[in-house]
């Protein structure tokens, strides 16, 4: 796709200094720009690249005056950090503007979809399905029997979602994930085997969540296992059974939560994080990378550690965790000199 400096413009209601036919047809970093590509200017540190790069179109803040010729044509805006982003966005949204039902795939019986649907190639779509407008599903993927899909929602490629599950409105699920898989249950028997506990629940999504790549979201054993509105999950991420996690959460990579643990809303919690099951975590919660929770957590909370605690006292005790073998030391030079008198 091509776009000129005057479209660009536009959809930014920025100003044209340079020539406004110029055409771009990727995006770029400033320090890496190349001729038909778009850049931007925010950060002080890289102004002396405005003047080397070789893109072709550069979107700068309306403040910035060259003090030597500068080759791109220049977009200026009020803020050239978030107008690129908004560029960004419309991109995006280009770039998904797809529609139509590509072949070999499978629409089962009962299914419903609105407008704007592109369903591509070797996706399967269950029975009794309700997906709404605009709803794009990527190759490979697949759409369980009664699972409802709100409107805007987006499936990249391979993604899994099983029977029951229910998704709102302007969603993005990335490639490999798994909504709706059985929850881990198991029932110990005398001889030391297991037998399997039925999962019968099922997962609800709110509106505008987003869930990053090859991550898990185990359906409920009874009842649902609930991501509530604006919560934001980065890749590889276990939900297990049960578990509901607040509006404007937000989670990073690797973190395990076990079954039936309640998180509040607006939290913020690291990478690699364990959860243990059956907990409540408070609103506004803060829980730094690596760290292992086992109890309970309130409003507000900021914790470290495995077990955490208090991140305050954390880096406290962190100080002397470092300085142990110069305490242990002193400690046996006291006790030299103890001994010698």
């Amino acid at each position: 796709m091509k776009f000129t400096a005057i479209q660009i413009a536009s959809i930014l209601e920025g100003e044209v200094v340079g020539n406004p036919n110029i055409e771009v047809f990727k995006l770029s970093k400033i320090e890496e720009g190349s001729e038909g590509s778009l850049t931007f200017l925010a950060n002080p540190k890289y102004l002396n690249f405005i003047y080397s790069t070789k893109a072709s179109v550069a979107i700068v803040n309306k403040s910035f005056e060259p003090e030597f010729e500068v080759s791109a044509t220049l977009i200026k805006v009020n803020d050239a950090y978030k107008s690129f982003s908004k560029l960004l966005e419309y991109y995006n949204q280009v770039k998904l503007m797809k529609s139509g039902i590509e072949q070999p795939s499978v629409v089962s019986e009962g299914v419903s979809y609105g407008e704007g649907l592109y369903l591509g190639s070797f996706c399967y779509i269950g029975k009794n399905v309700k997906i709404g407008d605009n709803v794009k599903i990527y190759p490979n993927s697949f759409i369980g029997d009664n699972v409802v899909i709100g409107d805007n929602c987006v499936f990249f490629a391979g993604a899994r979602v099983y029977s029951e599950t229910e998704i709102g409105k302007n969603c993005t699920i990335h490639s490999g994930t798994i909504i709706g898989s059985d929850g881990f249950g198991f029932a110990p028997n005398e001889d030391g085997t297991y037998n399997k506990v039925p999962q019968i629940g099922n997962v609800i999504i709110e509106d505008n969540v987003e869930i990053g790549a090859c991550s898990t979201i185990d359906r409920a054993t009874l009842g649902s296992t609930i991501i509530r509105r604006g919560v934001k999950l980065d890749n590889q991420i276990q939900v297990a059974h049960n578990v509901e996690i607040g509006e404007n959460t937000v989670i990073a990579a690797q973190t395990g939560i076990a079954g039936s643990t309640k998180i509040g809303k607006n939290c913020i919690i690291g990478g690699q994080v364990g959860i243990a099951g059956h907990l409540i975590l408070g609103d506004g919660v803060r829980i730094q990378a690596q760290s292992g929770i086992g109890k309970n957590l309130k409003d507000g909370e900021t914790v470290q550690g495995s077990p955490s605690f208090n991140y305050g006292d954390y880096n406290k005790s962190y100080v002397h965790f470092k300085n142990l073998p110069k305490i242990v030391n002193d400690i046996n030079e006291i006790k030299k000199s103890i001994t010698k008198e």
